[in-house]
This record gives C-alpha cells, sequence and structure tokens, in this order.
C-alpha cells in the first residue's frame, strides 16, 4: 500500500503535469494563491495594529461601572451592545427564517409575490447603513415619538440584517436533498411537520451561518445607531432609553479627539468581542451539524 508521503508526491506531480499541458491554469492557481495571502496579510496585519496600539491603553478605569469624563468606561457600552444584540436577534432572526421558509416550502413556483421579495431584498441589502439610521430616526424617533432609545435601534438593525438572515436561510434549505422531503411524505408526514422536523433542523448549520454574520455586522455598525438610539454613555436603564454600543462608543471617543488612546483600548474590546461571539456561533453550529448527522 501506498503510503501518505507516496500519495502526496503523485498527486503533485499530476498537478504540475496538468499546469505544463496548460499554463494558463498555473497562472489561474497562483493568482488565487495571491489573493488568499494578500487577504491573511491584512487581516493579521489589522489584528496586529489594533493589538499593538490598544493592549498598552487597558487599564482598570475603563472597566468602571459609571462613565465619567476621567475613566471614559466602556462597560456601560458593552451591556448596551450586548442589549441591542439580544433584541436585534429576537426580531430579525424569526421574521427572517419564516419568510425562507415561505419562500423555499410553501410558494408556488413562478408566484410574482415570490421574485417580488427576492427583489426587495436584494435591494435593502444594498443600501448603505446611514440610510436604515436616518430611516429610523425618522419614523422611530420622530413619527412614533420614541426619541433617542435602545429599541428603535434594534428595529433599526432588525431591518437591515433581516436580507442576509433570509438569503441565508433561504439557502440552506435549498440545499437541504429532496429526498428527505420525499421520505417525510412517504411515511405519511405532513407538510408542517416535514418542515419542522426533518428539513429545518437539516439546515439549522447553514441558518446559523447566516446569523453569525449577522451578529458580526450588529456589533460593529455605528452609522445605523448613531440617530436612532443616540450616543449616551450610560447604561440604557430602558427600552426607550439612548444609549451607546461599543462601536458608537469607539466613534465618539475618536470623534472628540481627547480620548484617542482610550478608543484603541476599546477597539481592542470590540475585536475581542466579536472573535469570541463568532466563536461561540460556531462551535453552537458545528454542534448541530454533528447532531444532524
Amino acid at each position: 500500500m501506498k503510503t501518505e508521503k507516496a500519495i502526496n508526491q503523485q498527486g503533485f506531480r499530476e498537478k504540475m503535469a496538468a499546469y505544463r499541458r496548460n499554463p494558463f491554469s498555473l497562472f489561474l492557481a497562483a493568482l488565487v494563491t495571491l489573493s488568499a495571502v494578500i487577504t491573511l496579510a491584512v487581516l493579521v496585519s489589522l489584528i496586529i495594529y489594533i493589538l499593538y496600539k490598544g493592549i498598552p491603553n487597558l487599564k482598570p478605569s475603563l472597566f468602571a461601572w459609571k462613565y465619567n469624563t476621567e475613566n471614559v468606561s466602556m462597560m456601560p457600552a458593552i451591556i448596551n451592545t450586548l442589549s441591542i444584540t439580544a433584541m436585534t436577534l429576537l426580531f430579525s432572526v424569526p421574521a427572517g427564517i419564516f419568510a425562507a421558509i415561505y419562500l423555499v416550502e410553501y410558494a408556488k413556483r413562478g408566484n410574482k409575490f415570490v421574485s417580488v421579495v427576492r427583489m426587495t431584498t436584494e435591494t435593502l441589502a444594498g443600501i448603505p447603513s446611514i440610510v436604515f439610521g436616518l430611516f429610523g430616526y425618522l419614523f422611530f424617533n420622530i413619527y412614533l415619538k420614541w426619541g433617542y432609545s435602545i429599541l428603535g435601534g434594534a428595529l433599526t438593525l432588525s431591518i437591515m440584517v433581516l436580507p442576509l438572515i433570509l438569503r441565508t436561510t433561504e439557502e440552506a434549505l435549498r440545499s437541504v436533498s429532496d429526498t428527505y422531503r420525499e421520505g417525510s411524505f412517504g411515511l405519511g408526514a405532513g407538510k408542517l411537520r416535514t418542515v419542522f422536523r426533518i428539513v429545518l433542523p437539516s439546515a439549522v448549520p447553514g441558518i446559523l451561518a447566516g446569523v453569525i454574520l449577522a451578529i458580526g455586522r450588529i456589533v460593529g455598525e455605528t452609522a445605523a445607531l448613531l440617530y436612532p438610539a443616540g450616543t449616551a454613555p450610560q447604561v440604557a436603564d430602558g427600552l426607550f432609553s439612548s444609549g451607546r454600543t461599543l462601536a458608537v462608543h469607539m466613534y465618539a471617543l475618536l470623534n472628540e479627539g481627547l480620548y484617542t488612546e482610550q478608543a484603541y483600548a476599546t477597539a481592542v474590546v470590540l475585536l475581542v468581542l466579536v472573535v469570541c461571539i463568532n466563536a461561540l456561533s460556531s462551535f453552537v453550529a458545528k454542534k448541530a451539524g454533528v447532531k444532524e448527522k
């Protein structure tokens, strides 16, 4: 039997022979490799720069429970970030999943309404976040007279990430083989039971991947929250109270020009928070995928 080293060498020789027969393939392979290296280099350099500038400025006073001009604490912003993220997911995830289930499982093929929904979703996905922020301000703050509130900010972000969750859930449902549906129908299960007991659990890893992307966008969003939620530095004491997230907090510190070092420290905490949330979500998605298999 061939060893793993021999198999790898044979594969390498076959690959090089294919490149000699078609030099353009070698060019494309080099281009793809170079693109991957550049992407990785940009990511690593960005992380190193943030850690280099921010870690020396991390101080215990930055994690005080109350914000003032002396400690410039980011703890209220951390709590507001978690609150707004949870509320946004509470509003957007069920709506996105149920809409995707309708489009994939219940809507008839060639339905014009489905085409309109998909076109609207693609349009919403391409709108700049500042436009969502302006809409949230005009509708929630002015029309509904909520004022600056984390509820208005969460609803604004829900509208913004809804297309992302809907499209990723739709693709996840489409990736489930039709044999699952046919087998369920053959055993006498109805449409509703088939969708929620067979199709939806099989699509959980893909759905959670979309939720992970949505969380990353929620946590790092600034423009969509400036107008609806405001920039109050304290912990929001209610749904209709103003509060800033970590990203808005960092923007406010840099905008004032007096707390640049603290802004870099905030960037480190924001980076760690995003990585931790994504790692936790990825772990849950992986466990869900293993469980379904």
